[in-house]
């Protein structure tokens, strides 16, 4: 079995030069009637595996506020996002042209106001309102992982 770690390490000189990427990802969450929390994963659409929503930086616009884009147009979710990061992960992106790169993907938690059903990638993805634990067995980066067990300790606190 490959693991993501051996993948990113294929493509170490790449990230030794400085030409992986940087993305700006949207841990969305929200509290259940329960009390309980909640992380929205959605699909992704190249290869439908969970993910959060995740952009490219956007002249112009602050981290916090291309994280608030991205979660309202992949997800339909309109909410506040922390200008602290939460934490960071990496993966490889897949482009148009084939080619995989490495992306470092600065997360920022986004406190969830209220959701829609249209919004622009609507078509496209599959959404999740789920625990971070299972949140956690859902995700394949170990990072990303990492965060939403993170985030459960948290919650339980």
């Amino acid at each position: 079995m490959t693991t993501h770690l051996s993948r990113l390490a294929s493509h170490a000189e790449t990230i030794l030069n400085g030409d992986a990427i940087e993305q700006f990802g949207a841990l969305c969450i929200r509290d259940r009637r329960d009390g309980q929390m909640e992380v929205l994963l959605i699909t992704t659409r190249e290869t439908g595996r969970w993910s959060i929503p995740k952009g490219w930086p956007i002249k112009g616009l602050a981290p916090q506020e291309v994280v608030e884009r991205e979660a309202w147009e992949e997800a339909g979710v309109k909410g506040r996002a922390k200008k602290r990061v939460f934490g960071y992960f990496t993966y490889l992106k897949s482009l148009e042209d084939g080619r995989q790169i490495p992306s470092f993907v600065e997360v920022h938690l986004v406190d969830v106001r209220q959701t829609k059903k249209n919004f622009p990638e609507c078509r496209e993805r599959k959404l999740a309102w789920v625990t971070p634990i299972e949140a956690a067995t859902l995700v394949r980066e170990p990072e990303l992982k990492s965060l939403l067990r993170c985030l459960e300790k948290r919650s339980a606190a």
